[in-house]
């Protein structure tokens, strides 16, 4: 029985998580595919610099709501099994954040996961959350780089959540998000760390020239 909430639950949180806010947004605003320019992704940032600010903050909210619903179908899956409910939430965070990156509607052509992935934080542990937002917002703001501040705050999910988990403020499940997501981060991320390296990757405030 517990298996098969588990199975649902990952089902229901990658098929949340696989929702392409980003290129139904771009379509419906420029009529283009956001995947086919700059960062190649459908995610928030690539959004703000193709289409516009208004469309990334909207993207933004979307895909942070995707991460926070599922996480929030999980408690609800699992909220009479109080000491399977952490894990299961860890599961559909981690489900939406794969949906994200790998989206079935559009050809498995998807974002880094970094905003569905706070969305899915802020549900299981708001506090690490925060600080790791916080991290984000100094780091493009120092360096201008969201995809530097990304994955930095992604790393970041992984190191605060194991001062939590020793102080005993949050389960040891959690932990097991951060150990999933921030090498998820990471690896989505390699063509950016090679642009980064290069000096082409483009800094906040850059438009993306479309046809």
């Amino acid at each position: 029985m517990i298996a098969l909430e588990f199975i649902g639950v990952i089902i229901l949180g990658y098929f949340i998580g696989a929702i392409p806010f980003g290129v139904v947004i771009g379509r419906l605003t420029r009529g283009i595919d956001v995947r086919d320019y700059g960062s190649g992704s459908m995610g928030m940032a690539n959004v703000l610099r193709t289409v516009g600010a208004r469309a990334g903050v909207l993207v933004f909210l979307a895909d942070l709501a995707k991460g926070a619903a599922a996480v929030a179908f999980a408690w609800l899956i699992f909220a009479s099994l109080p000491a399977m409910v952490a894990w299961g939430q860890v599961a559909g965070g981690v489900a939406a954040v794969i949906g994200h990156s790998w989206p079935v509607y559009v050809g498995f052509r998807g974002g880094r996961g970094v905003t569905t992935g706070f969305g899915a934080l802020l549900m299981i542990a708001w506090p690490v959350g925060l600080i790791c937002f916080a991290i984000f917002l100094i780091v493009v703001a120092l360096s201008r780089y969201v995809s530097l501040g990304s994955m930095l705050a992604g790393v970041s999910v992984l190191v605060v959540m194991i001062s939590f988990v020793l102080l005993n403020l949050e389960p040891f499940a959690y932990l097991v998000y951060g150990l999933i997501v921030a090498p998820l981060i990471i690896f989505r991320h390699r063509g950016n760390i090679q642009r980064l390296l290069s000096g082409t990757e483009p800094k906040i405030g850059q438009k993306t020239e479309v046809s």
